[in-house]
This record gives C-alpha cells, sequence and structure tokens, in this order.
C-alpha cells in the first residue's frame, strides 16, 4: 500500500478525489491502492522547556540551552492546564499504523519549508525508518497532480529545505524562549512578556515610527507660486527654492512681474524640456505584494489576504501562494497565451486579455534563475464562478496582474517648463501617450501626483507669458505615514530600509524580516500579545508596546537589519550552507540577548500602566 500524506484533511480528500480513492476510514481514505492520510498543521513541536528540566521560569535557569531537542505534541489548554490534544495523539497512531504497513511513503504536504518541516517532524518522532518520495506541484488542479505524481522527488532531494526549516525553528525556541523569560523575570512582571527573532524588531519598526511622528515639530517654510496664461489655457508654477523665513519670500514675492504692473512684463520661458518616458510593466505577484495591493485596495489584512488565496489554490483556482518569487520560467511561459485567452470572457479585463493575443507578450517576469521553490502566483485557468466577494477580489488582483505584467510598458510625455520672474519656478506635467499596461486597471493615479497641472500647453523657449495671478504659499513639513499592513509588508521585505524600486527591494528579499509566508503571522502575534493594535487601517503600538520597545530598543533582539541577516543564513542552508555554523552563532547570539534582558527589564515596570502586577522571579 502507498501511503500518501498532506498537510490537512481537505487537500488529501482532493488527491485521493484524482484517484479515485473512495472508501473513507477514521483519519485516512483509501482505495486504488493508495492510502491517503493527513496532519491538521503542525501537530508536532519543540519541546517547551520543563522537558528538559527546566522548570518554573528561573533566573538559574537562563540562558537554556537544549544540548539536544525533543519534539513533543502539540498542547491545548483545559482547566487542568495544558495537556496533550487528544486529537493529534488519535491522528499520530493512525500515521504510524499505516507508515507501518506502507510499502512506499509519499509527502504531499505543501511544497514549501514549512510544509517539509511538518512531515519531518511527524516522521522522526515516529522513528519510521523508510524511504519516502516527495510531490512538488504548484497548483492543485488535477492535471498538475497527476503530473506531480508521474515526477516524484527522492525525499533525500529537500534535506536542505528541512534543514532550514529545523534551524528556523530551533533558533525561534532559543531567541524565544530565552528572551521571553529574561525580560519577565527580570521585570518581575506576572504576564508574559513575549520577545522572538522576528516579532521584536517589527515591533520596534512600528513603535520607532509611531514615536517619531509624536514627536515631530512641523517647520514652516514659504514658496511662491504663480498662474500663467498661454492663449486662453492657465497652468500654474512653483518657486524652484522654498524659504525658511516669510520676510525673504516676500522680498522675492514683490518682483514677480504679474498682470497688473502691465504687459509685456511677466514670465520668461527659460527653457522647455518634453521627455517620453517607458514605465514597464509590474512584476507578477508573491504572496507579499498581493498582500500589499489588497491592503491598499480593499483593507484586507495581510492575514485575510493569505487566508482567501489559500482556499482559491484549495479550490484549484491560482497556483501556490506561500511564494516568495515574483517571477517564471520559460516552461510556464509557455502556458501563459493559453491562461490570457481563458480570461477572455471576464467581464472587466476581456478586451486587454483580447488585445494581448496580438501582440508580443512582455518578458520581464520570465527569469528562471529567480524563481525559487514556487513560481510567482498566477490563475490556473480553472472557471472561476459563484466566488464570495472577498475572494473574487483577489482572484481578480491575481488575473489583473498577470494581464498587466505580459503588457505593453506605459508610454509617457514628462513636461518640465522653466520660468524667470524675479525668481525662478517650474511647472510639470505628464501626459500618457499609449498606456499599456495601466489600461488593464486604468490606473493612472501616479500621473495625478501633481494634480496642478493635468496638462501643460505648448509653449517655446524665450516666450513671454503674461501672469494672471501670484500667491505667497505658507507649508508646513510633514512626518512620514504611520505604518499600515500594506507599507509594513514592504518594509520587512528590506529590513525597514526605504525602498521604492521593486526589483531592488526583490533582490533583498532574502535579507528581510521573516518570510512571505510568515509575516501575516507576524502581525496578528503582536495584536494577540497587546503589543499593537489596528486603529483604522494604521497599526499603532499600545502603551504595552511601547513600554518593551523602550526597553529592547537598543538590544540586539530589536535590530531589523541584523534579523533580517539570519533569514538569508536560512536561505543559504536550504542550498547547503552550514548548519553547524549557524546554530554556533544562534547560541552566542541567545546568550548575548539574554543577559542584555536580564540587565535591562529591571526598568520596564515603570515605564508600563500602574495596574502591571510584580511577581517574584526565582
Amino acid at each position: 500500500m502507498k501511503i500518501v500524506i498532506a498537510e490537512k484533511p481537505s487537500v488529501a480528500r482532493e488527491l485521493a478525489k484524482v484517484f479515485g480513492a473512495t472508501t473513507k476510514k477514521n483519519g485516512y481514505i483509501e482505495g486504488k491502492g493508495y492510502s491517503f492520510t493527513w496532519a491538521f498543521g503542525h501537530l508536532l513541536q519543540l519541546a517547551p522547556p520543563q522537558e528538559y528540566g527546566f522548570i518554573g521560569w528561573r533566573r538559574q535557569h537562563l540562558p537554556m540551552l537544549p544540548k539536544k531537542f525533543k519534539l513533543a505534541i502539540r498542547k491545548i489548554k483545559t482547566k487542568e492546564g495544558f495537556v496533550d490534544d487528544p486529537a493529534v495523539k488519535k491522528q499520530l497512531d493512525i500515521i504510524r499504523q499505516l507508515f507501518d504497513e506502507a510499502t512506499e511513503i509519499i509527502v504531499a504536504t505543501d511544497a514549501g519549508r514549512e510544509g517539509e518541516l511538518i512531515f519531518r517532524y511527524i516522521y522522526y518522532y515516529l522513528k519510521c525508518k523508510k524511504p519516502f518520495k516527495r510531490l512538488w506541484i504548484s497548483s492543485q488542479t488535477d492535471e498538475a497532480i497527476k503530473e506531480g505524481f508521474r515526477n516524484l522527488k527522492p525525499g533525500t532531494d529537500y534535506d536542505t529545505l528541512f534543514n532550514s526549516a529545523h534551524c528556523r525553528s530551533e533558533s525561534d525556541w532559543l531567541v524565544g524562549m530565552n528572551a521571553t523569560q529574561a525580560l519577565s523575570i527580570s521585570a518581575g512582571a506576572r504576564s508574559v512578556l513575549s520577545l522572538g527573532r522576528v516579532q521584536t524588531p517589527t515591533l520596534a519598526m512600528i513603535c520607532s515610527r509611531y514615536l517619531e511622528i509624536k514627536n515631530f515639530v512641523p517647520q514652516t517654510y514659504y514658496q511662491l507660486s504663480i498662474q500663467l496664461d498661454q492663449q486662453g489655457q492657465i497652468f500654474k508654477a512653483i518657486s524652484v527654492n522654498s524659504f525658511d523665513k516669510k520676510e525673504e519670500a516676500e522680498a522675492l514675492f514683490e518682483k514677480i512681474e504679474d498682470l497688473k504692473s502691465g504687459f509685456p512684463n511677466g514670465g520668461h520661458i527659460l527653457d522647455v524640456e518634453a521627455k517620453p518616458r517607458k514605465e514597464p510593466p509590474p512584476l507578477l505577484h508573491d504572496l507579499s505584494s498581493l498582500q500589499q495591493e489588497a491592503n491598499k485596495k480593499k483593507g484586507f489584512t495581510a492575514d485575510q489576504t493569505l487566508s482567501l488565496l489559500q482556499n482559491l489554490y484549495e479550490s484549484k483556482l491560482v497556483s501556490y501562494p506561500r511564494t516568495g518569487s515574483r517571477y517564471i520560467g520559460d516552461d510556464i511561459f509557455a502556458g501563459i497565451p493559453d491562461l490570457i485567452r481563458k480570461v477572455s470572457d471576464h467581464p472587466d479585463f476581456g478586451k486587454q486579455a483580447d488585445f494581448l493575443q496580438t501582440v508580443s507578450l512582455n518578458k520581464r517576469s520570465v527569469n528562471a534563475k529567480k524563481v525559487t521553490d514556487h513560481h510567482a502566483i498566477l490563475p490556473t485557468g480553472e472557471n472561476a464562478y459563484g466566488l464570495s466577494a472577498d475572494k473574487q477580489a483577489i482572484y481578480d488582483m491575481v488575473v489583473g496582474r498577470m494581464l498587466e505584467a505580459f503588457h505593453q510598458e506605459c508610454v509617457k510625455e514628462v513636461t518640465k517648463i522653466t520660468v524667470e520672474s524675479g525668481s525662478l519656478f517650474t511647472a510639470n506635467g505628464t501626459v500618457i501617450r499609449s498606456a499599456g499596461w495601466r489600461s488593464v486597471w486604468n490606473d493612472n493615479e501616479e500621473e495625478k501626483k501633481d494634480e496642478d497641472n493635468p496638462s501643460l500647453p505648448k509653449v517655446k523657449k524665450g516666450e513671454l507669458l503674461p501672469i494672471i495671478e501670484k500667491q505667497l504659499l505658507e507649508k508646513q513639513t510633514k512626518p512620514k505615514a504611520m505604518y499600515n499592513e500594506a507599507s509594513l509588508l514592504k518594509a520587512l521585505e528590506t529590513s525597514g530600509k526605504e525602498i521604492e524600486d521593486e526589483e531592488l527591494r526583490y533582490a533583498m528579499k532574502d535579507t528581510g524580516l521573516g518570510t512571505p509566508a510568515t509575516r501575516a503571522s507576524i502581525i496578528e502575534t503582536l495584536i494577540t500579545r497587546e503589543y499593537i493594535i489596528r486603529e483604522k487601517r494604521n497599526l499603532v503600538p499600545t502603551s504595552k508596546g511601547l513600554a518593551v520597545y523602550d526597553v529592547v530598543k537598543d538590544q540586539k533582539i530589536a535590530q531589523a537589519e541584523l534579523t533580517g541577516q539570519w533569514e538569508k543564513r536560512l536561505e543559504e542552508i536550504r542550498t547547503g550552507a552550514s548548519v553547524t555554523d549557524f546554530k554556533s552563532e544562534i547560541t552566542d547570539y541567545t546568550r548575548t540577548i539574554t543577559n542584555e534582558l536580564l540587565a535591562a527589564g529591571a526598568t520596564l515596570l515603570d515605564k508600563m500602566s500602574p495596574k502591571t502586577e510584580s511577581v517574584k522571579a526565582g
């Protein structure tokens, strides 16, 4: 009997259906020489501190550095405290029995780092020694599943992927357990003050931005504005320089030769630059970029978007969702024309799909070298019908981005007019000559940045135009915007560095905080810990979050860039780098942050609300 183990029951049912296996048993489905069983996500986890003899939260136990980590059954909370989940124990017994009977084990957990970890933890916990093969697919369509089963990979091909996942799991335990206990003990707080390898630098980014805005002092400055008339078409120009002192601005304001002073005095056209600019289409979506778009357009949280996308994946409508790649290889590109043809009847995108069938497709998103475990998110071509409004919105973002990515460049004409009238002024305007990819969503918002001049008249160098109005503008500097989920996800990609260029940002993804698959859970964890709240669409720290940040902000655990380097190391382990070196560094790091927090935490209670209760620390 061939045993197939999936990550969750719904996936096992779909796999069984493809093979015509219909006999339902307790914890698995059987038929056609196969048994399809499942986990419920993470059935097993690294054992808690007490299983290594670290009973109670005591200063003398820190840092806790187990010589060898143990696996433990997932716990649930009861009146008697935390106990092994009986449903997990039951399913593990079923899997053990099936593995004992297996002639072949096929791993069908999600094809990624965490999916590999889920299976391997079960495999090692059950002390199974049988070889296994790996199903590696990027789509749940029947054809993709059948093709995957025809091309099963040796399980050993994914040993380095497991090594990366296992190192991630152990490093999170070491840093999270030790840092949390060190801070909680030294602060004398009754409630748990949770810290983590990724969640704490993320909290630091949110708190730092919040305090920067709170402490921001606006600075007043002045600019001059003129309105010029070119044969009845009015346009505005703004002074090149801004002025800190009003008196300086007023002196130049008086020199502006407006219409009242009598034509031909006015604005002298010193220069006219009209340059065509080509804007390439955006890259295909990975999970992070899709979460950002969904937050901007619909206000969806990162977690909501992942949940909706996962549902679409399991409904066979989109490819693997937890991808960190925004590219596809030539093999996938070969099927893009057919995918485009299949959305010709889409009510919003049909015309653009028809157009793309008449031109050469843009290949900016085609680069096999930049495809990691999975390619970018694409529709599968399966018929989508009866979707809820939220699922339809996410599905449309996937389809729309596919059409944008393979569309033509957007061609603009960017005009800059330089005017002299007692001072230098410039007028800027942009005209779209060929919308290209922007026609998919009719997205011309970027062109509305300068709303004063939706279009500029034709003028020539050397012309003298009447100035019909002049203004002295009083302005104030503005702080950066609060983080919302879209801007935070973008910042997490580059460990807080503000990089607008999407390709450069993508190139830095391996040094970001967390992974596309985990960033949503990081945000939800911070909310659960009561460190941050959602205020409209913004992410705002609580007094508790700010108090914790104030204590840890100068410690290593709060340094986004340093923590981002661990993600890069984990990715390198996936491609064969040393596990021993990484573990040694994490152990040293754990010792350092534990000592830092034991020393720093004593000041925390003073910073938190008076309601915080103290607790005795052993």
